[in-house]
Order: C-alpha cells, then sequence, then structure tokens
C-alpha cells in the first residue's frame, strides 16, 4: 500500500470535518487569490490539512487531500505554512502563487533532549525509564508551589497532600513504596540537592524524573528510590528581554462537613445517650430555648449557673455551623519578575518571585510569604572554556497562631464542637469552646525560613567531543521557629476576666516563649568527564568522574516560661527556667567514583552501562564501601529495513530493557555505633540507709554487621511514535527489590533479658506498570492537545522478623496497605432476627445486642466472632477486606488554541483505593460525649418503626444504632469500607493572547491575561466531610479527616514580555 493511500484512508473523514469547520469560521477579506501545492521535501508526496495562515492575522486555510491550497490576501502578506512533525515555513504570497511548497521534518524533535544524570541524551535514543516536563508546562499553573502543579502530570510520581495549610509540604513519591524505613526520593536543583517546594516555577527550564536504575544509578546511594533533576533557565544571547507574570487568587476550603443545626443535634445526642442507658444529655429547658433561639424568640445563646458563669454545652442553646465559622475565603498573590539577554560571550538570567498567600482561618490569621531572587551568568572566553555560576536565595515565613500549630490539636476540637455552644457569651465575650481565646489571645507560632544555593560550574573542552566539568554547590539553610504563649481567658457573667488553660500541655494562666532553631549546610563536589566519538554508524559516549557530599546539621529546641509583659514575647523577656527540650548535632559525608557508556548503532541498537563505587560514613569502616552498577538495551525496530510499516504511520517503536542495583543509605535513623545506658539518681525502689540509690539500666545491644540496603529493579518498555510524533506513546513495566533493609529485632524469648539488635533483615517487593499517551494536531487553525497518563504499583514484604505472623507489624507476604476486617451481614431489623444470628456468630466484645445493630459473620465456625490469635494463620473472624494502597493514579490534560484563545482543562485522581474512615467525622457518636459530632448525614441511622424519635422511623438505615457509651458496632467491616477513588478537575483555564497588531504598538513582545480555577470539582464517593486527598490526620493517626482543608482556588493573572 502507498503512503498516499495510506493517508488517504487514515484521515480522509477527518478532513473533510475540518474542512466544514473551516467553511464557517467567519469571512475572509477578499482579496488577490493565490494557489499551490504543499509536498514532503523527502518524498515529493502532497501533505494533507497543511494549516496556512496569513502571519498576524486569523486568516488562514488547510490543504487538501492533493495537498493544494487556495487562500484569498493581499500580495505582501507573509504567509506561515505550519504541520505537526515538519518545520515551519513563511513566504510572501506574491511568491506563493503557481508554486509547490516543500515543508522539511522537523530537526528539533529528532534532536530533543532529556537532562539526565551527569548530561543530556537524545530522547529518542534513550533505553532507561525517564519521564520529562517542560517548565513551562509547570508555569501555565498558577499553584503555590511547583508539587501542586506536577501533581498528576508524569506517571510513577506521586504527590500527596495531607493538609491545605499555607506552606505545607506535600509528599513526594517515585513508583510508589520502597521501604518500611524511610524512602527519599533525591532532587537536584541545578545539581545542588533542594526543595520542590522553593523553587520559582517561572524559573524552571526542564523537570526530569529518573526512574529505574539505568537512569538514576549514577547518583549513587543517594539516588535509591528515584531522582527528579530540575534544571533552571539561563540567559540567551541578544537584546535584554524582561518578563512579567502576575496572578491574585481567591481561595477557600472545599468538602467542609454539614454541621446538624442544634435541635437536630440536642435530639440526635439525647437519643444516643439514652440508647447506651445514660439519660438525656439536654434536658427540656434547653430543647425549649434552643427552639426559641432558632426561630428568633429568644436573643441569648446561654443562660448563667450557679456559680455566676455561663453555660458553655449541656445548658447552651447557640446555633453554630462552626466549620463556617472558623474558615474562610481568602486572596493571595503572586509576582514574577525576570531579565534576560547578553551577547555570544556571556548570557545572564535573573528573576525574582514574590507571593503573599492569606489562609482560610477567619479567626487568629494564618499566612505564607516567600520571597525568592535568582541569578545565573554564562560565560564563553574561550572556545575551550564554558563557565556558568548561580546563586538562588529563597525566604519564607509561615505565620499560624500557636494554637492551629499544635500537632493538629485545632483540627481535632473544631470536629468535636457542638453548635449549641456559644460563639459569644451575652456580654460579647468568646465564649471557651469555639477555641477563640486561644485563636486570637496574640499566642503564634512563626517560622522563618532562609535558604541559599551557590552554584558554580567550568567546562573544559580540550579537544573536540571531550568535555571537563568541574562543579561545585553549597546549600545552606536557617530556620528558626519562634513560639509564644499568652493567657487566655474567659468571662464571668459579671464580664469579670477568667483564666483559662491554653490547652495540650499548658497550665492555667500559663505564659513563655520558645524557639527552635536548624541549621544545616550540604556541600557538593563532583569532577568528571565524557568524550564521544563514532566510526562508522557506531556511535560512542563514555563518561567518568567522582562525586563527594558532606552534610551538616545543628539543632536545638528552648524554652523559657513566664514572660514579663506579653508585649515582648521572647526568651531573653521571661523569668522561668530555662530548658532544654532537644539538641543535636550529626554529620555525614558520602564519596561516589561513577562511570558511564553509551553505545548507539545507526540510530537502531542501543546500549547503555553504568557503574558506582559508593562510600559512606553512616557505616562501620568494614561495611562503608558498595560497588552498584545497571545496565539498559533499546531496539528502535521502526528503523529497520524489514520493518514494513511505513516510517510516517510508525516513526518509532522502541522496546527497551534495564536491571540495575543501588544502595540505600537514606535509613530512617542514622545507624548505632555506641551503647546507651540511663543512670537515674533515686532511682531504686528500696531505701540504703535514709535514700533510694541511683540505678543504671542495662545498655542494649548493637549489631558489628549493619551495611547498606540494596536495591534492585528490572524495567522493561517500549517508546512508540506515530504520524510523524503526533500519537506518542511510552509504556513501562518494573519491578524494584529492596533488600536487607534494616528491620526490628527478632522476636526472642525473655529470658535472654534484654532485646536483639536492629539488623539487616527486611526485604521488600514493589511492582507496577506506567502509560504515557499524548496526541497533537491542527484543524485548521486549532491547536489542539491530548494527553493521558497512568501509573499502578503494589508493594509485598518478602522478608521480615515476625516468626509468629502477628498482624500488629509487618509480616512475610504481607501486601502494604491490606485492611483486616469482619464481614458484616446486615442490620439486624427486629430483635428476634438478632437472636437468631447470634446464636452461631454471637460478637466477644459488647453487649445487649438487639434491633439495629450490626450483625457480623462467623468465619472460622467456632460460633464466636473475635479476632482470633491476631495472626496471619489465626485472624479470627476477620479476613482482608480492602486496600488503602492508591491504585491506578491518573492524568488527562486536554487543551486547544484558537485565534490567540487557549483553552485547558486538567484531571487528577486514583481509580481504585479502599479506605478505611474512622472517628466522629464519620460514625458522629464515637468515643463518648465529649468526642462525639452530629452531620446532617449521621441522621441517616437506624430508628425502628415503633421509634419515639422526632426524626421517625428509618429501617433502611445505612448507620447502625447509635450508643455514645458503646462503640460495638464500629469494628472494621465489610460495610463501612468506603470506595477511595475519586476523578479531581485539578485546573481549568481560559486565557487570550494579544495579536501582533496591538503588541507591536504597545513596544511588547507577547501579553497575555487568564482565568483559571484550581480544585472546582472532586467526582467522589465518599462522606461530605472528607476530602479524598485529606483523610489522614496527623492528631489521631488515621483516617479521620482532622486536618486543615484543600482549597479551591480562583485566579486571574497575566503574563507580559517587554
Amino acid at each position: 500500500m502507498t503512503r498516499k493511500t495510506c493517508q488517504r484512508s487514515f484521515i480522509s473523514l477527518l478532513l473533510v470535518g475540518c474542512m466544514l469547520f473551516l467553511n464557517n469560521i467567519g469571512t475572509v477579506a477578499q482579496h488577490t487569490p493565490y494557489k499551490g501545492k504543499v509536498i514532503d521535501a523527502t518524498n515529493n508526496e502532497p501533505l494533507i490539512g497543511v494549516s496556512i495562515l496569513e502571519k498576524g492575522t486569523s486568516n488562514g486555510v488547510i490543504t487538501d487531500i492533493d495537498g493544494n491550497f487556495n487562500i484569498q490576501t493581499n500580495p505582501e502578506a507573509v504567509l506561515v505554512f505550519s504541520y505537526i512533525g515538519y518545520s515551519t515555513v513563511e513566504k510572501k504570497a506574491s511568491e506563493c502563487n503557481g508554486i509547490t511548497i516543500k515543508l522539511a521534518e522537523d530537526s528539533k524533535l529528532l534532536q530533543e533532549v532529556v537532562v539526565v544524570g551527569y548530561g543530556v541524551q537524545k530522547k529518542v535514543n534513550m533505553s532507561g525509564s525517564v519521564s520529562a516536563i517542560d517548565g513551562e508546562q509547570i508555569a501555565a499553573k498558577p499553584s503555590t508551589d511547583v508539587l501542586s502543579a506536577l501533581q498528576g502530570e508524569l506517571p510513577g510520581v506521586t504527590i500527596t497532600r495531607s493538609s491545605g495549610q499555607p506552606g505545607s509540604e506535600a509528599g513526594l513519591q517515585v513508583r510508589g513504596y520502597s521501604s518500611v524505613n524511610a524512602t527519599q526520593t533525591l532532587v537536584l536543583i541545578d545539581g545542588v540537592e533542594g526543595s520542590l517546594s522553593q523553587v520559582n516555577a517561572e524559573d524552571i527550564a526542564s523537570i526530569s524524573v529518573l526512574k529505574d536504575a539505568a537512569a538514576s544509578s549514577i547518583y549513587g546511594s543517594r539516588a535509591a528510590f528515584g531522582v527528579i533533576l530540575i534544571t533552571t533557565k539561563k540567559g540567551k544571547a541578544g537584546k535584554a528581554s524582561v518578563s512579567y507574570s502576575g496572578n491574585a487568587r481567591y481561595a477557600g476550603p472545599n468538602h467542609l462537613p454539614d454541621l446538624m443545626n442544634s435541635y437536630q443535634f440536642a435530639n440526635y445526642f439525647n437519643e444516643g445517650s439514652i440508647n447506651g442507658g445514660g439519660k438525656a444529655i439536654f434536658d427540656e429547658d434547653t430543647m425549649e430555648r434552643i427552639q426559641q433561639y432558632m426561630n428568633g424568640q429568644i436573643t441569648t445563646s446561654t443562660i448563667a449557673n450557679a456559680n455566676g458563669n455561663w453555660q458553655f454545652h449541656e445548658k447552651a442553646n447557640d446555633n453554630v455551623n462552626w466549620y463556617k465559622t472558623h474558615y474562610k475565603w481568602a486572596w493571595s498573590q503572586e509576582h514574577n519578575l525576570n531579565i534576560n539577554g547578553g551577547s555570544d560571550k556571556s548570557q545572564y538570567y535573573v528573576s525574582a518571585n514574590y507571593l503573599d498567600q492569606d489562609g482560610n482561618l477567619r479567626y487568629g490569621k494564618d499566612s505564607y510569604e516567600r520571597i525568592s531572587t535568582n541569578a545565573k551568568f554564562n560565560a564563553q572566553p574561550f572556545k575551550w572554556l564554558d563557565i556558568e555560576v548561580n546563586t538562588k536565595y529563597v525566604y519564607t515565613k509561615l505565620d499560624n497562631p500557636l494554637y492551629s500549630d499544635m500537632n493538629g490539636l485545632f483540627y481535632h476540637d473544631v470536629v468535636r464542637m457542638w453548635p449549641t455552644m456559644p460563639f459569644k457569651d451575652p456580654n460579647g465575650y468568646y465564649m471557651r469552646n469555639g477555641k477563640l481565646g486561644q485563636l486570637t489571645n496574640g499566642s503564634r507560632s512563626i517560622t522563618s525560613n532562609n535558604n541559599v544555593y551557590l552554584q558554580g560550574q567550568l567546562v573544559f573542552h580540550p579537544l573536540k567531543n571531550w568535555n571537563i566539568y568541574a562543579n561545585v554547590g553549597l546549600r545552606l539553610i536557617d530556620q528558626v521557629q519562634r513560639q509564644n504563649l499568652n493567657k487566655v481567658y474567659e468571662h464571668n457573667v459579671a464580664g469579670e476576666a477568667l483564666e483559662l488553660a491554653y490547652g495540650g500541655e499548658y497550665a492555667v494562666g500559663q505564659t513563655g516563649a520558645m524557639q527552635y532553631w536548624t541549621k544545616a549546610n550540604h556541600l557538593t563536589t563532583s569532577l568528571y568527564s565524557d568524550y564521544s566519538f563514532s566510526f562508522d554508524e557506531h556511535q560512542f559516549k563514555v563518561m567518568a568522574g567522582v562525586n563527594t557530599e558532606k552534610y551538616n546539621n545543628r539543632y536545638l529546641s528552648v524554652k523559657r516560661m513566664d514572660l514579663i509583659t506579653e508585649s515582648i514575647p521572647e526568651i531573653g523577656a521571661a523569668t522561668g527556667e530555662d530548658k532544654i527540650n532537644e539538641a543535636s548535632a550529626y554529620t555525614w559525608a558520602t564519596a561516589g567514583f561513577f562511570g558511564r557508556i553509551n553505545y548507539d548503532y545507526s540510530n537502531k541498537y542501543f546500549i547503555a552501562g553504568n557503574l558506582r563505587y559508593d562510600g559512606s560514613s553512616r557505616f562501620l569502616r568494614k561495611d562503608r564501601w558498595g560497588l552498584f552498577g545497571s545496565f539498559s538495551l533499546g531496539w528502535n525496530i521502526a528503523a529497520e529495513d524489514f520493518f514494513s510499516v511505513n516510517e510516517n504511520i510508525i516513526n518509532q517503536l522502541k522496546p527497551r530493557v534495564s536491571w540495575g542495583t543501588l544502595g540505600n543509605q537514606n535509613t530512617k535513623s542514622y545507624y548505632p555505633m555506641y551503647l546507651l545506658q540511663t543512670v537515674k539518681t533515686n532511682g531504686g525502689s528500696w531505701l540504703m540507709g535514709d535514700s533510694k540509690p541511683t540505678v543504671a539500666g542495662m545498655p542494649g545491644t548493637l549489631s558489628s554487621s549493619l551495611t547498606w540496603e540494596t536495591v534492585q529493579s528490572l524495567n522493561i518498555g517500549f517508546d512508540l511514535g506515530m504520524l510523524r510524533n503526533r500519537l506518542n506513546i511510552n509504556f513501562d513495566y518494573f519491578i524494584r527489590k529492596t533488600l536487607d533493609m534494616v528491620g526490628p529485632a527478632s522476636e526472642v524469648a525473655s529470658i535472654y533479658g534484654i532485646g536483639m539488635p536492629a539488623s539487616n533483615n527486611t526485604d521488600l517487593r514493589t511492582k507496577g506498570w506506567e502509560i504515557a499517551a499524548s496526541w497533537r494536531d491542527k484543524i485548521g487553525q486549532i491547536n489542539y492537545n491530548i494527553g493521558f497518563n497512568m501509573a499502578d504499583s503494589r508493594s509485598f514484604v518478602d522478608k521480615y522478623p515476625n516468626e509468629s505472623k502477628s498482624l500488629s507489624t509487618y509480616y512475610k507476604d504481607q501486601e502494604l496497605g491490606a485492611i483486616w476486617g469482619y464481614v458484616t451481614h446486615g442490620i439486624a431489623k427486629n430483635q428476634s432476627e438478632m437472636d437468631e444470628w447470634i446464636k452461631d456468630n454471637n460478637p466477644s466484645w459488647g453487649s445487649g445486642w438487639g434491633e439495629g445493630d450490626i450483625m457480623f459473620e462467623d468465619l472460622n465456625g467456632d460460633k464466636v466472632i473475635n479476632e482470633g490469635a491476631n495472626t496471619v494463620d489465626d485472624p479470627g473472624d476477620r479476613k482482608i477486606i480492602g486496600n488503602s494502597t492508591p491504585r491506578f493514579r491518573f492524568g488527562l490534560d486536554l487543551g486547544c488554541e484558537w485565534k490567540g484563545i487557549d483553552f485547558s482543562m486538567f484531571w487528577q485522581g486514583v481509580a481504585k483505593r479502599d479506605l478505611w474512615l474512622d472517628g466522629p467525622m464519620f460514625w458522629g457518636i464515637s468515643g463518648g460525649e465529649w468526642q462525639s459530632t452530629g452531620l446532617k448525614e449521621h441522621l441517616d441511622y437506624y430508628r425502628p418503626e415503633n421509634t419515639t424519635s422526632v426524626f421517625g422511623p428509618n429501617t433502611n438505615a445505612y448507620f447502625p444504632k447509635m450508643y455514645m457509651s458503646k462503640d460495638m458496632n464500629q469494628k472494621v467491616q465489610t460495610r463501612y469500607l468506603q470506595n477511595g477513588a475519586y476523578a479531581r478537575l485539578k485546573n481549568i483555564q481560559l486565557g487570550y493572547t494579544f495579536p501582533t497588531q496591538i503588541i507591536n504598538k504597545l513596544h511588547m513582545q507577547k501579553l497575555r491575561v487568564y482565568v483559571s480555577a484550581e480544585n472546582v470539582l472532586t467526582i467522589t464517593s465518599l462522606p461530605s466531610g472528607f476530602d479524598p486527598e485529606t483523610t489522614y490526620s496527623s492528631y489521631s493517626d488515621g483516617n479521620s479527616g482532622k486536618t486543615y482543608p484543600l482549597q479551591t482556588t480562583i485566579s486571574f493573572g497575566l503574563n507580559a514580555t517587554f
């Protein structure tokens, strides 16, 4: 079949639709007609669908099925001929009439390079697993940090947020779980280790993610779980160019729970208390006042008690939605300015960024501020020398009420606030339960962080294709967190101030100042050389070098209580005793010798090999050094003579495979090198004379063989390019084994007298796959693109020192994220049904089982439901009912552009995940009166036909009968296992770029305005108060949803270049 026939059969229907569409796009000015033909410069065959556009206007046409075009314009107009996969051509209309225009294949696509370890590599020649994204794609999303903009963009890169608090760090993983200890992804900014959250998106030129061992092993033991390489922009030779981008954002909390009104809440709590054998919490007088207040018959929200104070819970009658009270919408702004230019001998790039973000707390203002500057200078003073000097400074300031920075205590308290609890007393003072006194009394937690990045590089070119690189980088970290504690008050009926306990560990009337200092520096040096050579069709590139790193850290936590005056919240203005909470200092260093060889035969066969010899100060001298390596193979089948598919249909089909090993030194803690023995004065339990003796505890034991964790990685994949790179598909399947992880001591008998030491005794295996597909094309004057990626991974424990296979910790053959629970038969609809059921399915917990309670299933046939020995072999009546690992993580990117108008939409989500939600936000009444709440969805609880409840009967309820004093229905079980899958409209944006006629008059190069929205829609089946990304709470260490909510953000911005 000829190429022409293939193309006709493939796109004839699309062409007809395109031409019909174009016939309806406006009316083109009637000028002189110019006709011609567009062909492929290589084989002289016609090109269908080539866009011919009069430059600076919207007047345009496309070529027909024979490559012909006919456009009406004036003779001096410049026609722009563009086609996906080909170089653009510009010609005057007067030169085009009756001639044939030849378009050549775009060499940029063939020469496109990706940043890899210690160099760059042509994308088409790569045999390792690397994902890359252009900096413009990141900057196009007006997010507060790069991680937010990167979420969902790259397959295998998982970014999670457990909080929407301004300045909060997101979690980052490459290819799922990798270790039961720390799994740190190495982030390098121009070769210096740094934080993604501190990079100005406008400064980024590209981001590369090295995912398999073949790609990342060149970085050695710091890169066992992936590397993210950020390359920042550099100046371009030519006239100075000034660019500004700025936006204003309006953000508000999403997924706020819907609290019951006070009357619903009081009845709900009363029923729960009575069901549990107690009495009504709200008496008849309070119930009447609640209704009167809600109906506007009275205006006071509480009454006085016998002690002259205001009632603040069971006797109060306010009607407050605490979620709407505590959270608000807020404005933020961001501005970026950069200047770049230079000559052929030297170039410069200078930028500055300012972010000012107000938080969503309505009381006790919270905010985040970031100032960053960047300066990069490049010079080529001689043909044999290139120089680069780069410096960055990043300052961040997070300013919160102290109460919101106490390990999640505030978010825990918000959940358990009753709507009846008064916002203010009748005299206008804040009441105690809303925690408004704590938020507004001037107690603050302010964290300031100064980061300085210094980087310099010399590149020598002794001979053609021979380069020598000398690189040094230094990161300086200076962080201080200042906290002050002021007194907090409530007021009695007479308006007199009464001191309260602030909360947490702080006593009534206490004041003080606390400070936490961190100083660190990280020095990196690299010296390496590469040389490229070829003969015939054989191309080689070899590289070898040495790398060293040294990290120093100092930390000090101190406090002094009893401030002289709250107007000076400093340690020096306090009179209490000095207390050092913690003081630490540690240093580690690494050295590595590395080499790499790349081989390419005729752009068909690709081989790469890496070797690294690493040493780390974290290990004993005899185990300090490790040798690790990798190799990869690739084969571009589409370049073979026997490959019969036309190159215009498939231009690349490259299967590839890689395997390698890496060492991991980034364990949870530094390996113990000495014994610790506790000594306690007067610690004995007996008298010697008139006092107790000083005693010493038994020291622990040490392992003399602690050494490297080893990571083995196998990757199999392919790259497919079709229709001259309109369609690109990349697929990877991987298996990664983390061997000899540092695990806990083995189980030993108590007669030994002391525990065994930790040792390299744990193995973990992670397997998964990734796919990314992209399509870009034109329909007439409409450019459009579609991108989709999906990734999946699962992790299994292959070895762990848990001989009994207890379910309380890891065990052999465990899949991480497994949820063990009971099987639910249903809710008993009457007492006789429950009585009959528990004859053969009797729970070992709880009592008084009856109508409205859960019927659990006996799985092991012993007629008693329990957790057995809590082991894999004897889990009682539990089984694995789900898994909390996010599966099938995906991103979908849609975009188009027409006549300067651009539109984009990005979806991100998880297609499969199970979640066990706990706590009062899910159950309502849970954990007693003071740990419970009542949301409107909790009204869907079981009520019998003959109920006296004001809510009426509900025998087909979702929730079981609830008890204030018992949680017997709330065991982990199948009925209430939640589907944690979701799809989120992460970003939607509409922009307009002004045409050249207008910006030329304004003496500008480019001007674009846009409106953007982030997190505007989430498709999820979780209860309304739970955001699928932030179910986890650090306070409860579970999926209780007690956290700072994520935001929906509307942005208005512009980009201008002068």
